[in-house]
């Protein structure tokens, strides 16, 4: 076929334009599920910087995860390459919430972190590195494009809520960073966990009727209620996420990379199905809470924690003896334990005190958001 000057011209603009086209379409190209991908590289470049700060942090890698989590896709779930043997998931999700906001709810020293996850985490509880005084800002200012990224170091210790589909819940100790910068004009928050050790052996639980009224029953004893299973002493071996939230206008993008390894006998039962339902089980209830016209304010949470905070352990412990009763009676009538399990309730003066505001916490939340709550407000949080 012969062109004129004017057909070649064509042909090569049409070209280039589908050049341009590809190039400025990388998320969509670049699944994380694909083995060749830079994403789950990235991902684990900032575990490792979390797991040991004498890596540094590769901005390459934040870029990388952060373009990839507002980039334009097909799916919003992927399968993860394995990470030291453990299988992984990403999934991601909006929230209509600006991002000042969401750092006010989701990440305060004086709102509990289990109150925007309630039906993922029972309590979580930052402990900053031995002394330094790394702990989160109670008023977190914007990352300035030409700043260096804030860089905050903790520990924690979690307990999460009965999963859904064995009904046990663990505790575990984990190492937390959190990375607030500026890419390309957009606020981001980078929230790095990589568990310590094998977590406390499994316990059994309970979800108190629909999970996202966010009611529990903790037993305290090992194994599980489900049949088949009762016996088992599980763990979970590795936990690994790295959350990136994104500021979008007047939402938050939530992107979350995840591994997981947990089961009995050194053996992982986990699949990445399962740890993409955990996600958006999480997410459902993050979003129905942060995009709440019920919600109460950042200073209304803040005011009902100090509040709680200031009395004696005595009467919170009182308080708290009445919360697990409540739960304990609900299993009962539900048909989940027998009547004999009523005479276990134990001291609770070894439970550390922000643990027992939390979970008083969670009954002022689900009052506030119109939830049924196991206790009466005036028993439970002194308020009327």
């Amino acid at each position: 076929m012969i062109f004129s000057s004017g057909g070649r011209c064509l042909a090569t603009v049409a070209m280039l334009l589908l050049i341009a086209l590809f190039q400025h379409q990388p998320a969509l190209a670049l699944s994380p599920s694909d083995s060749s991908s830079p994403i789950p590289a990235a991902a684990a470049k900032l575990v490792q910087f979390c797991a040991d700060p004498k890596v540094g942090l590769d901005n390459q890698a934040v870029a990388t995860l952060v373009d990839y989590v507002i980039g334009p896709k097909s799916k919003k779930e992927a399968d993860l390459p394995k990470h030291q043997e453990s299988p992984g998931a990403y999934y991601e999700f909006d929230t209509k919430i600006t991002f000042p906001r969401f750092l006010k709810y989701a990440y305060s020293p004086q709102i509990p972190a289990a109150l925007t996850r309630p039906s993922s985490m029972r309590y979580s509880l930052w402990i900053a590195p031995p002394g330094k005084s790394h702990n989160m800002p109670i008023h977190w200012r914007s990352a300035s494009p030409a700043g260096d990224p804030v860089i905050i170091r903790g520990l924690q210790r979690d307990s999460n809520t009965p999963d859904v589909t064995t009904g046990v819940y663990y505790e575990y100790d984990l190492k937390r960073t959190l990375i607030l910068l500026n890419h390309k004009g957009r606020q981001v928050l980078i929230s790095v966990s990589k568990q310590i050790n094998n977590s406390s052996v499994g316990k059994k639980g309970i979800i108190l009727g629909n999970d996202d009224n966010w009611n529990y029953y903790y037993s305290g004893e090992p194994g599980s209620f489900k049949e088949g299973i009762g016996w088992a002493k599980s763990y979970i071996y590795d936990f690994i996420s790295v959350g990136v939230y994104v500021e979008s206008g007047v939402m938050v993008r939530t992107g979350t990379f995840q591994w997981i390894r947990a089961g009995w006998s050194g053996i992982n039962f986990v699949q990445t199905t399962h740890i993409t339902n955990g996600m958006k089980r999480f997410a459902r209830n993050f979003k129905t809470i942060l995009e709440s016209p019920n919600l109460p304010t950042p200073n209304q949470m803040i005011s009902t924690y100090h509040r709680l905070s200031a009395l004696p352990k005595p009467d919170l412990i009182e308080k708290y003896a009445a919360l697990q009763r409540s739960q304990q009676s609900l299993a009962v009538r539900t048909g989940k334990i027998g009547t004999a399990e009523t005479n276990k309730l134990g001291s609770y003066a070894q439970i550390p005190k922000e643990q027992i505001v939390g979970e008083l916490m969670l009954e002022y939340l689900k009052m506030a958001l119109g939830k049924p709550s196991l206790v009466e407000t005036k028993v439970v949080l002194g308020v009327k």
